[in-house]
């Protein structure tokens, strides 16, 4: 098991982005963790939303395998994905380890991409949906339309600032024709699950701003809706983001990152245990266990 320690936050993200951090940063190659050396390859930043899993699971991911490389690692929490772009532009935060740059993050790419470097996809079918309690009797976002009343008038999203927020709001609730019936209400990733686990299990009608992958598709009784419109975007990579100039900066980082390909089973049990069988404060024990599940069918996993 690796040694924790807390760090001092990054002081160099501008206003908007100390605004916006969690107010948490973690690293354990300083004290010594598992291959750490001293530390003398450098340190990397992992920045990352805890409330998109994916970045979540991956940061642990990347930590431990970075740490065993001989890198010392440092994970930046922030709560929205514009300062951390703004983070990474400017060379504070070194790695976002689960951007998705083709659609979702898409405005984001184009402001910042020319100081950013595209470090390889993980996974390659990620998509944005909007779900309903798989009771509810409409199967399309389509019958939306003329239902509102089923929803008191409320598409419940997440954060503002979110990709997944901009396409429900900008694409797909004028192309089905929905502006005037529902209002995007947005707050935050884990406001919007206790929204809809309450109305689970009250058994009420609620539709919500989900994605895949995310373990809540399979965590709570939903259906995706169907997108006839294709209004909600193609599928898109996940990929690795890092500051222009990474892979010269960190060589054997940027080699293994390359090598990194999940398929919908590696990166669902990932997450899971991640986020639902050790939870916070136990992630490296999440890692290991998977790791240890999963490692063998990897030519890249780095070991002790």
């Amino acid at each position: 098991m690796k040694n924790t320690r807390h760090i001092t936050a990054i002081t160099a993200l501008g206003v908007t982005a100390s605004l916006a951090l969690a107010g948490c940063a973690t690293g354990a190659g300083g004290d010594g963790g598992e291959g750490s050396a001293d530390g003398d390859k450098g340190t990397i930043t992992l920045g990352f939303l805890p409330a998109w899993t994916d970045g979540l699971s991956m940061a642990y991911l990347l930590q431990d395998q970075f740490e065993k490389l001989g890198y010392t690692v440092e994970l930046e929490e922030l709560t929205e994905a514009g300062p951390l772009y703004t983070g990474l532009a400017q060379g504070d935060v070194d790695m976002y380890p689960s951007a998705w740059p083709e659609v979702t993050h898409a405005s984001y790419m184009e402001q910042y991409g020319d100081d950013l470097e595209d470090l390889g996809a993980y996974y390659d079918n990620a998509v944005l949906t909007i779900a309903v309690p798989s009771y509810t009797e409409i199967d399309s976002i389509a019958e939306l339309k003329g239902n509102a009343d089923m929803f008191d008038g409320k598409i419940i999203g997440i954060e503002p600032g979110a990709g997944l927020t901009k396409q429900t709001q900008e694409s797909m609730i004028p192309t089905y024709g929905l502006e005037g019936e529902y209002t995007l209400q947005t707050s935050s990733t884990a406001a919007m699950l206790t929204v809809l686990g309450e109305a689970i299990d009250n058994k009420e009608d609620v539709v919500v701003t989900l994605w895949k992958p995310f373990w809540a598709n399979s965590s709570y009784d939903v259906k995706t809706l169907e997108d006839p419109e294709g209004a909600m975007g193609t599928p898109e990579t996940l990929n690795f983001i890092g500051h222009k100039g990474f892979a010269e900066e960190f060589p054997e980082a940027a080699e293994l990152v390359e090598q990194i390909k999940l398929d919908d089973a590696q990166y669902g049990a990932l997450e899971n245990l991640v986020v639902n069988e050790y939870g916070e404060g136990e992630e490296a024990e999440a890692v290991d266990a998977w790791l240890e599940e999963n490692g063998d069918q990897f030519d890249w996993v780095v070991t002790e």
